[in-house]
């Protein structure tokens, strides 16, 4: 199992939104928080990423900008220009972002300058479901440009770029697809690039040890299973004693009760996203009876599993 894609599943919700937007100095565009993450990509000029609580980043071709968690920003030509209220904005149903938005230098508040062009989007998040994975990572995840290094992601954006540029058959389906594409090979670059010192805690550790991968893999691909943590220590050849250490040290929480967490994180996608009756669902995430499950879908949400599904779907349609 390929734990970095089951989170991701796990916490996505509806679909991603981007746009590809060029834009003549002097510009300056504010990003209100979204219910997820958020990200830009610089394809053509250069620009700066601005913070409310914190110094402005320079961005220049092929930098990627990744942002985690919904946090206020903005964009502009110079760190000084002032922002302007953007194109994209929440709406009662989330984001919504044109496929393409170009700014003439005669239209207002746009100047005559260097042109930039931009990749921006947005993927929805569960709040419930957040993975401890991206709370792991920092408010903001800047991967510069760098010949040679992540040949997957770069060639993710110019395929997205594209496909936002030239509006073609088939668009509605392989825009959202390059979106979760880019998504894992972002987080697969970050996670690549942390160096040893900066590892001993956390997931970047986590998804680098062999042991611990092989148990959290071993929970992901069979949460139905009655794990020990005997079991999940053998799965990567430690001690049952080596391995809770390890195992704790590294996630933040001993095995069963990641486990435990896990299989109600599954719970409410399965409720959500799919009509499997509830004593379905129970024996899928490990427990023998609908009642045990839904006395531990209660403790740990506070509201029964056929509750949470109807207020799931009402807040869909």
């Amino acid at each position: 199992m390929d734990v970095l894609s089951d989170v991701i599943a796990a916490m996505r919700v509806g679909r991603p939104a981007s746009a590809r937007v060029r834009r003549h100095a002097p510009w300056g565009r504010r990003y209100p928080p979204v219910p997820g993450a958020a990200f830009h990509v610089i394809l053509q000029g250069a620009c700066w990423l601005l913070r409310p609580d914190g110094a402005p980043i320079a961005l220049g071709p092929g930098d990627v900008v990744f942002l985690p968690r919904p946090a206020d920003h903005g964009l502009a030509d110079t760190p000084s220009t002032p922002l302007t209220e953007p194109f994209c904005v929440p709406g009662e149903d989330g984001l919504h972002f044109g496929q393409r938005e170009e700014f003439p230098p005669d239209v207002a508040g746009q100047g005559s300058g260097v042109p930039s062009v931009t990749l921006c989007g947005a993927y929805q998040f569960d709040a419930s479901r957040a993975h401890p994975l991206l709370n792991d990572l920092p408010e903001i995840v800047h991967l510069p440009a760098r010949l040679g290094h992540h040949p997957e992601l770069r060639a993710a954006v110019d395929l997205l770029g594209g496909e936002l540029e030239n509006s073609r058959l088939g668009a509605d389906a392989v825009v959202p697809a390059l979106l979760d594409v880019l998504l894992l090979f972002i987080l697969r670059a970050w996670f690549a690039e942390q160096p040893e010192q900066r590892t001993a805690t956390g997931w970047a550790a986590a998804l680098g040890d062999p042991a611990i991968i092989a148990a959290l893999s071993g929970i992901h691909r069979d949460p139905a299973r009655q794990w020990t943590v005997e079991e999940l220590g053998a799965q990567g050849g430690l001690s049952r004693a080596a391995f809770s250490r390890r195992f704790t040290a590294l996630i933040g929480q001993p095995p069963l009760t990641y486990l435990t967490w896990w299989r109600m994180t599954t719970a409410l996608r399965l409720l959500r996203d799919s009509d499997a009756p509830l004593n379905t669902v129970a024996q899928q995430i490990g427990y023998t009876s609908e009642f045990a499950f839904a006395t531990a879908f209660k403790r740990q949400y506070g509201t029964a599993p056929g509750k949470y599904r109807r207020q799931a779907r009402t807040a869909t349609t």
